[in-house]
Order: structure tokens, then C-alpha cells, then sequence
């Protein structure tokens, strides 16, 4: 690997912030391809923090820190991809679901996912059906995720998967759930595409969904 992209990958590896800033820049001004520093400098680590985690080597606070790492190397990398034709792995549109304001598991998972290359729209907490609805009319997202950390709000996740289905838009969106208390089997009961246990899986999850 050229050595400012090794520089960059161990940058966002040990969540250095602005060690990711100079990377991204130093790169930028050695004239390397945008998407080649985001393939190589920026998923790459990401990638590798993902499986780190799997492997019970990396917890939550390891991966937050290096997503926000590869954040803060994404802000200045961006308007240098928006002028080249890299491709986005996909659109996703990731919210809390009405009535819950947790957003410490969405956030990572909006993270890790634009550190696999997704286009994010990040609807925030609380977010009522119709913005999910909103989101896939508007934006054209390929995946809807949404998560919920209370027993109390995760009907609500049934609830926005047949306003999108009223709507007459299931066909064209993947939906996934997450949250403390979502499992496997209540995905399949209210009719989710899919179910991650965390924010690692939700990358895999999403590309699988994707490439299916």
C-alpha cells in the first residue's frame, strides 16, 4: 500500500483525528485518486475495526472513536469524490423510531456504514413513519434502517413498515432493524428484510441485502 495511505489507514485503525485529516490532505496533495483513498485509506480500516470488534478485540467505544476518525477525514475527502465517479455502495435513510430518542447505536451504525462507502441520510430521533416514507419517495434510499432501545417503541417499527407499505413503496426499499431489545424472530414477525445485533453486522447486513 503507498505509504500515505498506510498512514491514513493506522490514523482512523487508532482513531487519531486529526492524524485521518492530515492523512486524507497529504494524499490529496500527492495527487492520489479520491476513490482510491476512500477504498484503500478509509473502508479498508473501517473494515478491519469491523472484523476487530467480531474478534472481541475492539468494544464500542474503539469503534466510535475510529469512525469518528474516519469522519473527520471523510469531511475534507467528500468534495473530492462528489467531482470524480465513485460509486456509493448504496443510499441508506437511518432513524430512531417515534417516541425514541436514543441515538448512541444509530449513530454508529450511520457511521460504520459510510465508512462502507453508503450515502447516509441521517433523519435523527423520534422520526414519525411518514418521514421514513418521505426519505424513499425524496432521496430514492435503497435501505431503510431503524432502530429502537425501548420495549415501549419498538411497535412502532411495525407501525413504519406498513405506512412504507401503504404507501406503495415496500418493493423498492430493504428495511432493517436494530436496538437492544429487537431480535431475529420480531423482525421476521413485523416484516423487516433484516436484523443486526450491532454495528458491524449492520455493514455486512446492508451489503448482503444489496448484492442479493
Amino acid at each position: 500500500m503507498n505509504e500515505k495511505l498506510s498512514e491514513l489507514y493506522n490514523a482512523i485503525l487508532d482513531g487519531d483525528v486529526a492524524g485521518a485529516k492530515a492523512g486524507v490532505q497529504a494524499a490529496l496533495d500527492a495527487g492520489l485518486e479520491p476513490g482510491l483513498i476512500l477504498a484503500d485509506g478509509m473502508i479498508a480500516p473501517m473494515k478491519e475495526v469491523g472484523k476487530r470488534f467480531e474478534e472481541g478485540e475492539y468494544f464500542v467505544p474503539e469503534m466510535l472513536i475510529a469512525a469518528r476518525a474516519m469522519q473527520a477525514g471523510m469531511s475534507l475527502l467528500k468534495p473530492h469524490l462528489v467531482g470524480s465517479d465513485v460509486k456509493s455502495a448504496g443510499k441508506v435513510a437511518i432513524g430512531t423510531v417515534k417516541g425514541d430518542l436514543h441515538d448512541i447505536g444509530k449513530n454508529l451504525v450511520a457511521l460504520m456504514l459510510e465508512g462502507a462507502g453508503f450515502e447516509i441520510k441521517d433523519l435523527g430521533v423520534d422520526v414519525a413513519p411518514e418521514k421514513f416514507v418521505e426519505a424513499i419517495t425524496v432521496d430514492g434510499v435503497d435501505i431503510v434502517a431503524f432502530s429502537a432501545l425501548l420495549t415501549t417503541t419498538m411497535p412502532n417499527m411495525k407501525v413504519t413498515i406498513d405506512a412504507i407499505q401503504q404507501a406503495g413503496l415496500r418493493d423498492k426499499v430493504k428495511v432493517i432493524i436494530g436496538g437492544a431489545p429487537v431480535t431475529e424472530e420480531y423482525a421476521r414477525q413485523i416484516g423487516a428484510d433484516g436484523y443486526s445485533s450491532d454495528a458491524s453486522r449492520a455493514v455486512s447486513l446492508a451489503q448482503a441485502l444489496l448484492a442479493a
